[in-house]
């Protein structure tokens, strides 16, 4: 590949917890956050208010300002291993449909023509051949730019169309009196939506208690957090086993509590921390439980629900306490509303799909 006179970029998708590349490839985009305050450059005296750092500032300047395009990127995961190469195409954008990134604010988008790309069979270098730190930095020349100079890319990726976005509706929020609407439209009884409703203002304050002070332990994720969602949902104490055969917390469709009625696992993780990556430990519990139809993974505030389909588990639908959505088009699954319904004893993958 021809990289001469080329500005290279390296941007980062992510962390060991936290690993995004596959939204970047899949939607053709590189992200950088935080986004909530807004637009580039708008944001910019917000973020200061908030105690953003200068370093983070000037971060989301090269991304929007100093990224050209035709600049060639570099995406990475850790400071060895690059996932894709691509060219900037466009100029800067901000997508809300980016504002839930598992629980990370990455409206700030680029929209990205991969030339090569692979998850499962990455670029490893020695450690530190790419750089830690911000989020969009340029590439120094190095033992990278010596793999890039030797890359062979076909012609057709050079001329492929980019993916297209979703596009942001004019509304995609959704207020907790459309979700009861929405449950008692599905029969669930009014005494449980009124106790739901008032536990899940009750659960959001105890939730921004924790971010503000110190973080829960997942221990306390399930009983503070978890257990009080589920309860007007249906569960009984019965039904819920805490720390069972090293499930963070099992629901059972009947008693006595054994492999056999085991309907749901629940995997929580740390607040802040990624859930959705939880998915993993929580579908291996359930193998070989045939009766175990959904897994829902969490941190308290969000809520990943995975059904089981002739394919293995799959997202069916996400909540975000702090930021219900009617659905998430770049996760492809249902919102708020198919979400909580879906976490119910009742709910049936055959009425729902």
């Amino acid at each position: 590949m021809d990289i001469a006179g080329k500005t290279i970029w390296q941007q980062a998708s992510g962390d060991t917890d936290r690993d995004y590349s596959e939204l970047c490839l899949k939607w053709d985009v590189i992200l950088n956050g935080p986004g909530y305050a807004g637009p580039w450059s708008d944001c910019k005296k917000r973020l200061r208010d908030d105690k953003w750092s200068s370093r983070k500032v000037t971060d989301l300047r090269r991304f929007a300002e100093d990224m050209k395009d035709g600049d060639l990127v570099v995406l990475r995961i850790g400071t060895s291993t690059a996932l894709g190469l691509g060219q900037i195409v466009g100029s800067y954008l901000w997508s809300d449909e980016f504002g839930d990134v598992d629980g990370w604010d990455l409206q700030h988008v680029r929209r990205v023509r991969w030339l090569w790309h692979s998850r499962s069979a990455p670029q490893a270098f020695n450690t530190y051949a790419l750089k830690q730190g911000d989020t969009t930095q340029k590439l120094n020349q190095g033992p990278v730019t010596e793999w890039l100079a030797g890359l062979a890319i076909p012609d057709e990726a050079t001329s492929r169309t980019l993916a297209t976005l979703p596009p942001s509706p004019a509304r995609n929020d959704i207020s907790v009196a459309e979700i009861s609407e929405f449950l008692f439209d599905h029969g669930v009884a009014s005494t449980s939506i009124t106790t739901l409703l008032n536990e899940i203002g009750e659960l959001t304050r105890i939730a921004k208690w924790y971010q503000r002070s110190s973080k829960p332990s997942e221990h306390e994720t399930v009983a503070y957090l978890v257990v009080p969602l589920l309860r007007p949902l249906g569960w009984t104490p019965q039904r819920m086993a805490v720390e069972w055969n090293h499930v963070d917390l099992a629901l059972f469709d009947q008693l006595p509590r054994r492999d056999e009625s085991l309907r749901v696992v629940v995997e929580a993780k740390k607040m802040d921390n990624s859930c959705l990556t939880a998915m993993s430990q929580a579908m291996s519990y359930a193998q070989g439980k045939t009766g175990c139809h959904r897994l829902i993974v969490t941190d308290g505030l969000r809520y990943g629900v995975y059904i089981r389909g002739e394919e293995g588990f799959h997202l069916y639908a996400y909540l975000n306490l702090t930021r219900l959505r009617r659905d998430y088009p770049i996760l492809g699954c249902k919102g708020a509303e198919e979400a909580v319904l879906a976490m119910a004893p009742e709910w049936t993958a055959s009425v729902e799909i």
